[in-house]
């Protein structure tokens, strides 16, 4: 063993797990100090986990949790060995932050470690105002933004800022960012029908949206709204009963999403890819394609222009003066993960923009468009198009049921192709990598190894071969991270062969055109973007 292979070991105190790992690297070609120690830690939480930084080292510390820690290599905090405890102290810590924002009189309030993209999807939010500032508040914001600015003019220009001046400047940007983001206030009489969601920032601060009112509660508020007078609006709710009449703070069981991945040792063939995940990296398309379509106006006048004439010469009908609408298509499966994604942010980022911009009468509403330049017009145009665009690969219908047909999803994909090539979106800038979590962990031996084949080459193939799949999900991360390397349904398609066969399709009858397609291409199931397999 080489001091280096020791050291490794040193992360845990666990004779019988260190003597576990050294029997199986030591009969391996693969026992470097890095996958020993990833071995050693993969059952447990790193220091740098949203999770662990909410609750805070120290803390689990406090219950009782062991934390593991390298005492040789940078190891980012260490890793926290005991996962259940974390997740019960996260569920603690959450609990009693709900129960502080409920006695502001809520009428709900939903709590989770995190919310998938689109929570709020369909609620509207409250209109409030930032909370004033004290005298003594305001001198300090002041002095703060005073002092920001004599450091930007002194140092304008310089290349590498001293580390001391560094400091100061994140320092700044922390707490002028906390004056801006301070809690709004809202109207009393309308919080007791609307409710928060409460959730855990990637960075490991809280998350807190408040303002939401659902739809079983509208009727509810519009008669406040428009039934009350200004004096009962303004009245403070009963801080004893949260909000008066209104039923009680409804908290959901705080969960951390996740999702076990057996040890697959079916690896003879490479099977279809699974249903969900399909789903889930379409998702993530999805969102790509929403993102790059909003900055590409002239793309999105396309589109739009496109529906038009297919609604116009094409003699779809629907009720309405115009019905050219665009319906923001939800994403019903995906990954944790992907509102935090690249795409999700800029979206929200563009959208809270336009929101600020936008008069909420429809009145002022076209005033403003007329007013509006050629250059705004186009941008507007092109993100609310975009929030339409709906990408996805799912299980298509063959019974005749409410779900989309075959020949339906084919021309979605195609429309979704066209649209990807018009605008060149490319998955590996738009944030996608292969993990444990979104592919490697969910696929069989065989498309793991095709994978780090294509990237890195036979012999990088060859080297996590004989691995376990777990071990060898989480080589192929690494062998393949900076690689650029995509699945299937996530890869640019060339739009001539999928148009021809979608039109050849066409032709025929949908219940012949199923079995044609089935008998003409026998492993169609493993297609980017054909029907899944049932």
């Amino acid at each position: 063993m080489s001091l280096e292979q020791l050291t490794a070991f040193s992360v845990t105190e666990d004779h019988a797990r260190q003597e576990q790992v050294w029997e199986s690297v030591s009969r391996s070609r693969n026992d470097e100090p890095y996958q020993i120690r990833r071995l050693l830690t993969e059952k447990t939480v790193g220091a740098s986990d949203k999770r662990a930084r909410f609750v805070g080292v120290t803390a689990y510390e406090a219950a009782g949790g062991n934390v593991l820690r390298d005492l040789f290599v940078e190891d980012d905090g260490g890793w926290l060995e005991d996962v259940a405890l974390l997740e019960r102290l996260v569920a603690e810590k959450l609990r009693t932050e709900a129960e502080a924002v409920a006695a502001e009189g809520w009428k709900w309030v939903e709590v989770a470690a995190s919310f998938p993209y689109g929570h709020d999807h369909g609620l509207r939010q409250l209109e409030g105002g930032l909370a004033d500032l004290s005298a003594e508040q305001q001198a300090r914001l002041d002095a703060l933004q005073a002092e920001y600015a004599e450091l930007q003019e002194k140092y304008e220009g310089v290349r590498e800022l001293p580390d001391d001046v560094d400091a100061r400047f994140c320092e700044l940007e922390e707490t002028l960012e906390a004056f801006e983001n301070r809690p709004q206030i809202f109207n009393p009489a309308e919080i007791v029908h609307a409710g928060v969601f409460i959730s855990i920032e990637a960075t490991g601060g809280l998350r807190i949206e408040r303002g939401y009112v659902r739809g079983e509660d509208e009727t509810a508020f519009a008669a406040m709204t428009s039934g009350s007078d200004s004096g009962a609006r303004t009245a403070a709710p009963d801080a004893g009963s949260c909000g008066g009449t209104a039923s009680p703070v409804q908290r959901t069981v705080v969960t951390v999403a996740g999702q076990a991945n057996p040890d697959d040792e079916e690896d003879d063939a490479s099977r279809p890819l699974p249903d969900r995940l399909v789903v889930e990296l379409t998702a993530y398309r999805t969102l790509a394609l929403r993102d790059a379509l909003g900055s590409h106006p002239h793309t999105a006048m396309t589109a739009l222009l496109h529906k038009l004439c297919v609604d116009t010469f094409h003699r779809t009908s629907g009720p309405g003066c115009l019905e050219a609408s665009v319906r923001q298509v939800q994403l019903p499966v995906q990954t944790p993960e992907l509102k935090d994604s690249a795409p999700a942010k800029s979206i929200t980022a563009r959208h809270a923009a336009w929101k600020a911009d936008v008069p909420t009468s429809d009145a002022a509403l076209w005033d403003w468009l007329v007013a509006l330049d050629d250059a705004g017009r186009l941008s507007l145009l092109a993100h609310c198009v975009s929030l339409g665009v709906n990408a996805l690969s799912e299980r298509a219908d063959r019974h005749g049921g409410t779900g989309i047909t075959v020949s339906g999803l084919h021309h979605r994909l195609d429309q979704a192709d066209r649209l990807a090539q018009t605008i060149g979106l490319d998955m590996v800038q738009a944030g996608w990598r292969p993990t444990v979590e979104n592919y490697l962990g969910r696929v069989t031996k065989r498309r793991i190894l095709d994978a780090v084949r294509e990237a890195k080459g036979e012999n990088a193939a060859q080297l996590i071969e004989h691995l376990k799949k777990a071990e060898m999900a989480k080589e192929a991360e690494r062998l393949l991270e900076s690689t650029g390397w995509l699945p299937e349904p996530l890869r640019p398609v060339e739009l001539d062969v999928r148009s021809n066969a979608t039109a050849a399709a066409e032709l025929l009858p949908e219940f012949l055109s199923d079995d044609e397609e089935e008998a003409s291409d026998p492993d169609r199931g493993e297609q980017p973007h054909d029907v899944m397999p049932e």
